[in-house]
């Protein structure tokens, strides 16, 4: 049983069609998980140490999305704009519950304590987008930026690696 929370501002970002937009999380993540360990009975330590691991979380993330151009021009579902302002939105993954698969390892430093690390991904399938400029946004060939921005938003919305949430985990053990 855990809880992941808080806020994450990064430099991380995500990419659509050469648009990079800075993330900044608010994380909301419980979750219950299970370790099976398929080598439990091997004679060999390092493969006692090895579990899959599978479970659950409800998951109430939100990210916010921050676009602003460095040379005066912001590209919008592959247009490119003369713009003064910038595009922000949200993405999130709002009361989710999604299933998790992960492998770790977990040896022990003592009879009762021990330390792990685990990486797995969540399912959280496609998030929800909304994207909106602030601003003046123009294009010589006639584009429509707010068209753009829908379009935009179903790019994130239906791409499949936005499904997948990655997990890294490390810590201590106690055994009783």
């Amino acid at each position: 049983l855990g809880y992941n929370g808080g806020d994450v501002s990064t430099t991380d970002d995500i990419s659509v069609d050469g648009t990079k937009y800075d993330l900044d999380m608010k994380n909301n993540t419980t979750y219950l998980n299970a370790e099976i360990r398929p080598w439990g009975t091997s004679e060999s330590k390092f493969a006692k140490s090895v579990y899959v691991a599978a479970g659950a979380a409800y998951i109430d993330n939100d990210y916010d999305l921050t676009k602003r151009s460095q040379d005066g021009t912001i590209k919008i579902n592959g247009t490119n704009y003369s713009y003064d302002g910038s595009v922000n939105g949200q993405m999130s993954y709002k009361n989710t519950i999604a299933p998790y698969v992960g492998v770790g390892f977990s040896p022990k430093v003592t009879d009762r304590i021990g330390v792990f690390g685990e990486v797995g991904a969540y399912y959280t399938g496609n998030p929800t987008v909304e994207l909106d400029k602030q601003g003046t946004f123009v294009n010589a060939a006639g584009g429509n930026a707010e068209q753009d921005l829908r379009a935009e938003e179903n790019k994130i919305r239906n791409d499949d690696k936005y499904a997948w949430m990655p997990v890294a985990k490390l810590g201590v053990s106690y055994h009783f």
